[in-house]
């Protein structure tokens, strides 16, 4: 048995993984904002009220967590915000690179000392972070700090091999969750994380640094 943190927890694909590792018999540690009804009823050990772009509050996690050995580091909270260069709105690009690229690099350094050697840190990432992939434009602080969280993913491989520490970049695919308005053409939360686990069940310092699909395709940069 393997205890695993998730943050961004309390709804979607965070969830879904709390669920399905607590169903395969794992220790689940859910980090989110404000729990969610369907969260509480899994019975997982909750740290709610942690808002990832605080200093203060990611302090006060690792207080609580009180050197609690994390075999698995799932960085799941994210934020999606409409950012067109006609309305570019350069507060929403900032906010966008705080949750989705820095809080992620902010918590891993900050539970370092808690990962084991053959821990897995997985940065919940989108294929919206391609550039090779880019063909359709906008989307400026979406795409901007997924790439800045892509590469930071990358440098983390190459600092954390010595520890014997992997790292997976991995994008779930369209996921019929809130941040995409339930887009009924998207994958269900269900299947989205049965792939994603594969993908982390698998992970090697070999692979490690990997951008992949939760389908299993490794992705263009």
């Amino acid at each position: 048995m393997s205890t695993y943190l998730v943050t961004g927890a309390s709804g979607g694909i965070g969830l879904e993984y709390c669920r399905q590792l607590q169903a395969r018999g794992e220790t689940v540690i859910a980090v989110c904002r404000t729990a969610s009804p369907e969260l509480e009823a899994l019975g997982v050990r909750l740290e709610a009220g942690v808002e990832l772009t605080s200093e203060a509050a990611i302090t006060h996690l690792v207080e609580r967590l009180d050197g609690l050995p994390i075999d698995g580091l799932i960085l799941n909270a994210g934020i999606l915000e409409a950012t067109s260069l006609e309305d570019l709105d350069v507060e929403s690009v900032r906010r966008q690179f705080e949750v989705n690229a820095l809080a992620p690099l902010r918590l891993t350094r900050a539970l370092l000392d808690q990962l084991p050697s053959g821990a897995k840190l997985i940065l919940m990432t989108s294929r919206m972070g391609s550039i090779d992939d880019n063909g359709s434009g906008g989307s400026y602080g979406y795409r901007m700090s997924k790439v800045a969280l892509n590469m930071a993913g990358r440098s983390l491989a190459i600092d954390l091999r010595p520890r014997g520490i992997a790292v997976a970049i991995l994008h779930p695919g369209l996921v019929r969750t809130r941040m995409i308005s339930f887009n009924p053409q998207g994958i269900s939360p269900e299947e989205a994380v049965r792939g994603l686990l594969a993908r982390i069940d698998a992970l090697t310092l070999e692979s490690s640094g990997t951008f992949w699909h939760a389908n299993g395709e490794v992705l263009p940069w």
